[in-house]
């Protein structure tokens, strides 16, 4: 027997696996690192991909926006803006012709001490900092797949843009980072509703990119806006930064990109009928919300009508106002799926996400969630980690596979025949 250990809350839950039926235990790769932090970021802006320096992109009176991400993302913006600001000033760029703008997307506005604090004391100090505003929006044109390329109009009206963002694994664009600051980022809510409304399609997935129609569509709503030069970032489960690229808003985010894979992409012979799953226990899996993230990366690697055994406190429960509308008043799985292609929602997209993976396995539940609530969101609930265990295994054989991800939100399995 193989004795396995979860993180759930602040404890942990315990299962143990004959040997042989357990395939693997997923955990990140071992990969080395050089520079981090703000040393990590200069070596970026030195070392361009696929355009010159920043410095011999922009010109003196130039206006300069710089596009990032708003306070739902780890982004590490005051981390970034010392380098890229030096390499500004040193082009002969006025501080007076740069703003810093968030991206909200359709989240809300932040606070002045919000903005602070994910700027930095330099770029506070010393440039103008605002949120994107979706109700000033400037129609560029539209993406083939009929997406409206309508921008906050600081970003439209510049004459350069500069993108930052940190790059994870993404549900259904793939990735994040490159041109998501543009779409979704400073975009109307109903140039997201038309983009997002992709999700539904199989190939738009984590880990995927030339092949995700939903990527796609960002790239060309980024190529119609323009988007002079990127700064991306990878970071470490403690939000360290550990890879940093700069330059082409393709190119270096491919860059980046590779190097998540080398991190975090987990390439497997098979699939698995059991998947032991867990975000790694408290903060991330206080609701179920957060708790989704561990979910849809096991859905890449358990095989059709098998079990995803998904272990999370939730101890705050759904975790989102329109999640949780979604997940508690809808009649069917189905119905969420059919819902999000016509009435895309923030909040709605995971409990649809949460739909598409009951379509491919059943969802075992070890959460501090009454079960009669657990069943009227279409999940299976369990007292245990074993227990359920000992249930997938009656339901499916004694011969059943097991494949376990403690770190669930953190790697991608893929199936490599």
């Amino acid at each position: 027997m193989m004795k396995l250990s979860f993180g759930f809350g602040a404890g942990t839950q315990e299962a143990e696996v004959p040997e042989k039926n357990l395939l693997s235990v997923l955990h990140a790769n071992e990969v080395a690192l050089h520079l981090t932090g703000e040393a990590e970021v200069r070596r970026a802006l030195e070392n361009p991909i696929g355009t010159p320096r920043l410095g011999e992109v922009v010109r003196p009176g130039e206006k300069i926006a710089v596009i990032t991400s708003d306070i739902t993302r780890p982004m590490p913006t005051y981390q970034v803006m010392p380098a890229l600001l030096d390499e500004l000033w040193g082009a002969g760029v006025k501080p007076e012709d740069v703003a810093l703008v968030f991206a909200l997307g359709s989240h809300r506005k932040h606070t002045p001490e919000e903005q602070k604090k994910l700027a930095g004391d330099r770029a506070w100090g010393e440039i103008k900092c605002v949120d994107s505003d979706p109700s000033d929006c400037v129609h560029l044109g539209t993406t083939a797949a009929g997406t409206p390329v309508d921008i906050t109009r600081a970003v439209a009206e510049a004459d350069r843009r500069i993108c930052l963002g940190n790059i994870e694994y993404h549900y259904f664009a793939g990735y994040s980072g490159g041109a998501k600051a543009i779409m979704p980022g400073v975009s109307t809510r109903d140039a997201i509703q038309s983009n997002h409304a992709m999700m539904v399609r199989p190939e738009a997935c984590a880990g995927a990119l030339d092949t995700n129609p939903l990527r796609m569509d960002i790239e060309e709503a980024g190529r119609i806006c323009g988007i002079d030069f990127i700064v991306n970032v990878v970071l470490s489960e403690r939000k360290e930064i550990i890879r940093a690229v700069a330059g082409h808003p393709v190119q270096a985010h491919r860059e980046g990109c590779k190097f998540l894979d080398r991190l975090y992409l987990k390439e497997l012979p098979q699939g698995a009928d059991i998947v032991l799953v867990s975000q790694g226990g408290a903060p991330k899996d206080l609701n179920l919300y957060q708790t989704q993230k561990a979910l849809d990366n096991a859905r890449h690697a358990v095989n059709p009508g098998g079990v995803i055994i998904l272990i999370g406190s939730c101890k705050e429960g759904l975790g989102e106002r329109v999640f949780e509308e979604w997940m508690t008043q809808s009649e069917s799985p189905a119905a969420m799926i059919e819902r999000i292609g016509r009435d895309f929602q923030l909040g709605g997209h995971k409990a649809a996400a949460i739909a598409m993976t009951l379509e491919k396995a059943d969802v075992y539940l070890v959460s501090d969630l009454a079960p009669d609530f657990v069943r009227s969101i279409f999940l299976t609930p369990q007292p245990t980690a074993q227990a359920a265990l000992d249930a997938a295994f009656e339901k499916l054989g004694p011969d059943a596979t097991v494949l376990a991800m403690p770190y669930g939100g953190s790697t991608l399995p893929r199936i490599v025949k």
